[in-house]
């Protein structure tokens, strides 16, 4: 029998506010800072689950209103669940669609009851609640799943910051009570928009649950980063120090090293593969478009510094090349390079904060990162 229940987190080591720890799941334990590709649809796009064993992936995502409208939760659980449907064996995250109530606006309309989405791919209408999205994420089976909660934008009125924050919590309250499998772990979401009072005021009420997790929503969605290092500066005290806190949506390397300085542990974002695509490799000097002329004949690794098969095998002129032609090669092997290297950046932040000299690493790859995007 395993010395811990299906969920538990070991806090190891802090150095100043930063974290790392276990955090032990039905499908294995999750060494933390960590972060998690996206797996929106059942696949992280151009990679084979192979492929993200050997980049160093512990975990992925897929979200429920995609996967809900197509294949259907109904597939999926006669397929035996998420990790059977797309052959991935370690740890599996759901979102709930909540994002979605915000970058899907135009299609939606919110109620005290829940959401109604019109599909954006025939246009027929679906209602989701919190209970009907906890169903969901149990025939889809992940370990981790979210609440369905209330996404705004930045900037944001402060009524309509309480407003967010009230519905979001009674959703939380009913989707704990519509919960039924043991073996899934049900995070609560902090929000509260961009306002400091409300989002400590969150943070407390979310810990009141006493639930396996913490997810920090709401951020990234169009703020300056110094508004989102307020945030998470403010609420870190008031997060429960013996849980997993997940900053949603987050995957900028410099995001990264600052998220985890304020205690962070887990990050998932569809950055690193989106921007693969389109030719942009991230570098420990910040990140490099491809396209552009200049690196025509330029016959160094994507990133000097990176030690990914990728790194060792192209260059960037070749990787280029691929990208010039149009060769389905060129954003694979782009979205390779970007998860391993966002995964052993998180992973080279763990050494450190185990080793107690966190602030020395942050200041060393800060000072050399060009942050502008």
């Amino acid at each position: 029998m395993s010395a811990h229940p299906p969920f538990s987190f070991e806090l190891q080591a802090r150095s100043g506010r930063a974290r790392a720890g276990l955090f032990h799941t039905p499908h294995g334990v999750i060494e933390t800072p960590c972060f998690m590709p996206v797996g929106t649809q059942a696949t992280v796009r151009a990679m084979t689950p192979e492929d993200l064993r050997r980049l160093g992936a512990q975990i992925v995502l897929g979200n429920t209103f995609h996967l809900y409208l197509r294949p259907g939760p109904a597939l999926i659980r006669a397929a035996g669940g998420l990790h059977a449907f797309m052959a991935w064996d370690r740890p599996i995250l759901t979102d709930s669609g909540g994002f979605q109530v915000f970058s899907l606006a135009h299609l939606r309309k919110v109620d005290e009851e829940g959401v109604v989405f019109r599909s954006p791919f025939d246009g027929g209408e679906h209602r989701f609640t919190p209970e009907s999205v906890i169903e969901i994420e149990a025939a889809l089976g992940a370990d981790v799943i979210m609440p369905l909660d209330v996404c705004v934008g930045y900037p944001c009125e402060t009524a309509d910051a309480r407003l967010a924050l009230e519905r979001t919590m009674r959703w939380l309250s009913r989707s704990v009570a519509s919960r039924r499998r043991d073996d899934q772990a049900l995070f609560g979401i902090v929000q509260g928009a961009f306002d400091v009072a409300l989002r400590r005021e969150a943070a407390a009420r979310v810990a009141a649950f006493d639930l396996p997790g913490v997810a920090i929503g709401g951020l990234s969605v169009g703020e300056p980063h110094a508004v989102m290092y307020e945030i998470l500066d403010a609420i870190a005290d008031a997060l429960p120090a013996d849980r997993p806190r997940y900053l949603m949506g987050i995957g900028a390397p410099h995001n990264l090293a600052q998220a985890v300085g304020y205690g962070v542990d887990l990050f998932d974002c569809a950055l690193p593969t989106r921007v693969a695509r389109t030719g942009v490799v991230f570098t420990r000097d910040g990140r490099v478009n491809l396209r552009n002329r200049a690196f025509a004949e330029d016959m160094r690794p994507l990133d000097p510094d990176c030690a990914c098969e990728v790194c060792r095998t192209f260059s960037r002129a070749y990787v280029r090349h691929l990208f010039k032609t149009d060769e389905m090669l060129g954003p694979r092997l782009a979205t390779f390079h970007n998860l391993h290297f966002l995964i052993h950046w998180t992973q080279e932040m763990r050494e450190a904060i185990l080793g107690g000299r966190f602030n020395a690493w942050q200041r060393s790859v800060l000072a050399r990162y060009a942050t502008s995007w």
